[in-house]
């Protein structure tokens, strides 16, 4: 089997076996995306270090290459996924005042694999919450950051008159960031979470949904 090296964030090289000679340009995040593809077709229950393995199409050994333990490659996917679905919410303050703000709050959808695979794996092993926690600092959850970007943007567009005088943004966040969470554990696709959190959404701001969502 073919080797090639790889230098970790702290600094250290790895001399790593690869399949087939072919170099993976970022081993870990490689192995994150053979996670959600195991627990979105397989579920929590048949996660194994082999399973990931396997699925990433690497040598078994690739794994503890990179991380101590399994809990602690699930704790890494944890704060990797809550820091970049954070990142995504954060950018709703860039769309204030353009394009629909339903369109816009529709968009925290399109993290759903992410969001899918964090709420189910975290809803098997709930120590994850303090892994974050402890990474990122308490109430910096994927959820809580989707529940603060919201009433954020929510309040930005209010003062900008687009959205209603009596929506209250905090409210709204946090039911977004409910919603979103119920959506993402109960949908099979992205397309489907985006048509039924517009539906709701359209109820809530009074808007009329895009046709594709209707």
């Amino acid at each position: 089997m073919n080797t090639c090296s790889f230098r970790a964030g702290t600094g250290a090289a790895y001399t790593l076996p690869m399949v087939r000679g072919v170099a993976i340009p970022d081993v870990r995040q490689h192995l994150f995306a053979a996670l959600e593809q195991v627990v979105l077709h397989e579920g929590t229950g048949r996660l194994s270090g082999r399973g990931i393995t396997q699925e990433a199409k690497v040598a078994t050994g690739l794994l503890h290459a990179h991380f101590g333990d399994l809990d602690e490659f699930f704790a890494g996917y944890a704060v990797d996924r809550s820091f970049q679905i954070s990142a995504g919410a954060a950018e709703l303050v860039d769309k204030v005042g353009t394009g629909s703000v339903l369109v816009n709050l529709t968009d925290l959808a399109s993290q759903w694999q992410a969001l899918s695979v964090l709420a189910r794996l975290i809803a098997a092993r709930p120590s994850l919450v303090d892994e974050v926690a402890k990474v990122l600092g308490s109430g910096h959850s994927a959820w809580e950051a989707i529940e603060r970007a919201t009433a954020d943007y929510l309040r930005r567009e209010q003062s900008a008159g687009r959205v209603d005088a009596e929506v209250n943004p905090g409210s709204l966040g946090a039911a977004v960031s409910a919603l979103l969470h119920h959506l993402v554990l109960t949908t099979d696709s992205e397309t489907e979470s985006r048509r039924r959190l517009a539906r709701v959404l359209a109820g809530l701001l009074n808007r009329e949904p895009h046709p594709q969502h209707r």
